[in-house]
């Protein structure tokens, strides 16, 4: 196991580490500002700077989240899952047979799953929504809408898959306090910031290759925006930048690139799944709650496919 750099509180971390950034992220949009806008207003550093003002209050968030342990990131992502659900209920088709279903999902499932999280259920919350809520939602709508059997099975397919995608893969960041990894007790909370920073870290830098090095589009059906350039640049940075944070994870260099280079391929492709369900909905965004950025959903989707992988990858491999 790798010796911790620094004995500090995650919370401690993760204001020096991400608030460095964020100052010198804030700094180069005031200079971009003022030396190529000349304080006019200009699309894309106006829009670099509410990116960055948005995850100043992010990190804030996230941060105090990681003072209370367990409980404060089991309560953020809780409700982040929330909002991402009545995001992805307000685009996805449903009729009013399927109203019952939806409330389950919302006021049963939901905190449900969080619960069970945050008791350390292994058993339970890896199988309440992909099983028992996967059976009850179809029962409960086919049961209220007996009269109302057109589009059934899109419909309630929709549900089950929002679903897994806000609440199920969502929870397994939180989870990772769950799990007993040898030499590492009391540090979990090093897993959930390293495993946001390389996801979140890819997604920023991703954008920024791309608008320095993008020519060839990546998935233009899907996502217009992103390139090849930046999706290959973004991957490679995301993996340099696990690497070099690998003294506050129980992994060796080798295997936090490694992992990285998975968790950072996951979330880009998680990126276009939900820009192909944003697509096949018509939307561009799926929220405004963050600006610069669109909905919650559009800020967690690279990490509903990569917290599963990670969960399980430490789980199967360190902590057995």
């Amino acid at each position: 196991m790798s010796p911790l750099l620094f004995p500090l509180n995650p919370a401690i971390l993760l204001a020096f580490g991400i608030g460095g950034v964020l100052i010198v992220a804030s700094a180069t949009g005031v200079a971009l500002r003022w030396s190529v806008a000349r304080n006019a207003p200009h699309p894309v550093i106006d829009n670099l700077i509410t990116r960055i003002n948005a995850w100043w209050g992010t990190a804030a968030v996230f941060g105090t989240a990681l003072l209370f342990d367990r409980t404060g990131l089991v309560a953020l992502f809780a409700v982040a899952s929330f909002v991402a659900l009545r995001e992805y209920a307000t685009v996805a088709p449903t009729h009013r047979a399927d109203h019952r279903a939806w409330l389950m999902g919302f006021w049963v499932v939901l905190p449900a799953q969080y619960y069970l999280v945050w008791a350390g259920r292994y058993g339970a919350f890896t199988t309440l929504v992909p099983l028992y809520a996967f059976l009850a939602l179809p029962i409960v709508a086919a049961l209220s809408g007996r009269h109302e059997t057109r589009g059934y099975l899109p419909r309630i397919a929709a549900a089950q898959w929002g679903l897994v995608l806000c609440v199920f893969a969502v929870s397994h960041v939180p989870a990772l306090l769950t799990l007993h990894v040898p030499n590492y007790e009391g540090r979990n909370a090093y897993l959930v910031v390293w495993l946001l920073l390389v996801v979140e870290g890819n997604d920023v830098l991703q954008y920024i290759w791309g608008k320095v090095a993008g020519v060839r589009p990546l998935a233009p059906h899907l996502s217009p925006s992103k390139t090849l350039e930046g999706c290959i640049g973004g991957i490679a940075s995301a993996t340099v930048l696990g690497a070099a944070l690998w003294r506050v994870t129980p992994f060796s260099p080798l295997e936090a690139a490694l992992i990285s280079l998975v968790l950072a391929a996951m979330g880009t492709l998680g990126g276009l799944v939900l820009s192909a369900i944003k697509r096949d909905r018509g939307i561009k965004d799926w929220g405004t709650c963050i600006p610069g950025h669109g909905g919650m959903l559009d800020r967690l989707d690279s990490v509903c496919f990569a917290a599963p992988v990670f969960f399980h990858i430490v789980r199967w491999g360190w902590s057995l």
